[in-house]
């Protein structure tokens, strides 16, 4: 990385902090989700590496999700509970190689600070399961200017006319 992109990226996550209606810490506890399952129940539910995104907060490498070259017209829903989060509409190539959205469908993701880098950063998680999604920065594409930077395996893509899966229980 040369220095214009550390000086323009490290800016980008300063001005993230100053994004008017981020609920920057409303993370809740996992027991206070609508959908609350143990570690060990999601466990044997998920496939290893999108329980350890979702649940562990981890990260796919870069270039590694199908979803990411996905064009097709539907819709993203949380691989966890089955929520959706995302319309196609969205959807946008960020060239960061995780799929990148520049809005999430209303009130189906939360926010927290996460201090797991050097500098924080926002962590957006499913509303209904808490399952860690990905990181929002503030250098999108108009017209909300944000990008939903997401882990390709916590998410499923539904085609638009196919039914969504049944919210899991």
């Amino acid at each position: 990385m040369n220095r214009r992109d550390w000086l323009s990226r490290t800016s980008a996550v300063v001005a993230t902090f100053s994004l008017p209606g981020f609920s920057v810490g409303t993370a809740r506890a996992a027991s206070s989700f609508p959908l609350n399952k143990s570690k060990s129940e999601w466990k044997k539910l998920l496939p290893p590496e999108s329980y350890r995104v979702l649940f562990e907060e981890g990260t796919e490498p870069a270039g590694s999700s199908a979803l990411n070259a996905e064009k097709r017209v539907g819709t993203f829903i949380c691989a966890a509970c089955n929520q959706a989060l995302f319309d196609s509409a969205h959807k946008y190539e960020s060239g960061t190689g995780w799929p990148s959205f520049w809005q999430p469908l209303p009130d189906t993701v939360g926010t927290k600070t996460d201090f797991g880098l050097f500098y924080p950063r926002i962590e957006y998680h499913c509303a209904r399961c808490g399952g860690h999604q990905g990181h929002v920065f503030n250098d999108g594409p108009p017209p909300t200017g944000k990008r939903y930077c997401n882990n390709g395996v916590a998410l499923k893509f539904i085609v638009k006319g196919d039914p969504l899966p049944a919210l899991r229980t």
